[in-house]
């Protein structure tokens, strides 16, 4: 389902749920406006599915490849307490923060991402044409060149002879090594190894953690007892050890352990939001914390994004100047 015609579906819903109609009643009105594609097929049987005497969240169950879990728990929750409107305002309102975080981390990677493109084109093209044509340019006037151009020709030659079962090799090792990744064993080593990276392992922590901390805060807003709304919260870390390490947690508050003491023992959270969550529990503003912690990593990775971002320009520079400088050398 396209994510845009979800979010003008749930806000349409919204409207009209909060004008007093009826679950059938609002369906029918959506519509009745023409809508089209996936989402007006599966709204089609939701609407039958109420009508045969389904809640909305049994109806819209049956297309749980199409909804979220998250959300169906969210339309039950608000089944449950008697205020659907006020469970989708609140879930409409994660939608756009996490939707709003997700494109403000997508987009300081573009620029970036065009540089590292652009300067491995460069070097490619330098490498496969021109440095080759120089070559015979040596080659025909008979002079003895230097070792290092030597080995540079060689090289260079070899990567045009072979170039194509270069890229053949590359392609099958990706394609072999993402079908591994998708086998639980090698996706949790590969998480593994992420969490490892100097910096960039701690910023790919604190986004997973800031996503979980939102969610979470969501599901306990829409009356979700803790340990159930912790055990919907754990795919959304998308890590596989940080899951692991987190259904550890759910463990240990099962049994009785304060969520701040288990969430602690596994290493999740730096010292000051397990301080905030601990406060949070105390006082029984969970949730509120929860948002705060959210808000905290948010501002934080907006941060280290912004130094590693800016240090990626003149790194690529210097890469590119050594390169290219060894070659003109």
């Amino acid at each position: 389902v396209d994510s845009r015609e979800f979010l003008t579906f749930n806000q349409e819903l919204l409207v009209l749920l909060k004008a007093g109609l009826p679950i059938v009643q609002s369906l029918d009105t959506i519509l009745q406006k023409g809508a089209k594609g996936k989402l007006a097929e599966i709204l089609n049987e939701v609407r039958e599915d109420i009508k045969g005497g389904a809640s909305l969240s049994d109806a819209l169950e049956k297309h749980s490849r199409f909804f979220s879990q998250l959300y169906i728990a969210t339309i039950r929750a608000g089944e449950r307490t008697g205020d659907l409107p006020q469970t989708i305002r609140r879930y409409l309102t994660f939608l756009k923060r996490i939707e709003g975080f997700r494109k403000k981390v997508i987009s300081a990677f573009i620029y970036p991402a065009i540089l590292i493109t652009v300067a491995f084109f460069a070097v490619t093209l330098l490498l496969v044409y021109v440095v080759p044509t120089f070559s015979k340019i040596y080659a025909d006037a008979g002079s003895q060149l230097p070792l290092p151009t030597q080995i540079l020709i060689a090289f260079t030659t070899m990567l045009q002879r072979y170039i194509l079962l270069v890229v053949g090799i590359i392609i099958t090792a990706i394609a072999f090594f993402r079908r591994w990744g998708m086998t639980d064993q090698g996706r949790f080593l590969i998480d593994g190894w992420k969490l490892r990276i100097p910096y960039v392992g701690n910023l790919l922590n604190n986004y997973a953690v800031a996503g979980f901390s939102r969610t979470f805060a969501t599901i306990l807003g829409s009356g979700i007892p803790i340990v159930e709304a912790l055990k919907m919260s754990v795919g959304t870390l998308n890590n596989k050890v940080l899951e692991r390490k987190l259904l550890e947690a759910i463990i240990s508050v099962e049994e009785g352990t304060m969520l701040s003491t288990a969430l602690e023992r596994v290493k999740i959270m730096p010292p000051l939001a397990l301080r905030m969550l601990g406060v949070g529990e105390t006082t029984g503003a969970l949730e509120e914390m929860l948002g705060e912690i959210s808000d905290y990593f948010e501002e934080e990775i907006d941060r280290k994004l912004h130094i590693l971002t800016t240090a990626i320009e003149p790194a690529v520079m210097i890469v590119m100047g050594v390169i290219i400088g060894g070659i003109i050398i």
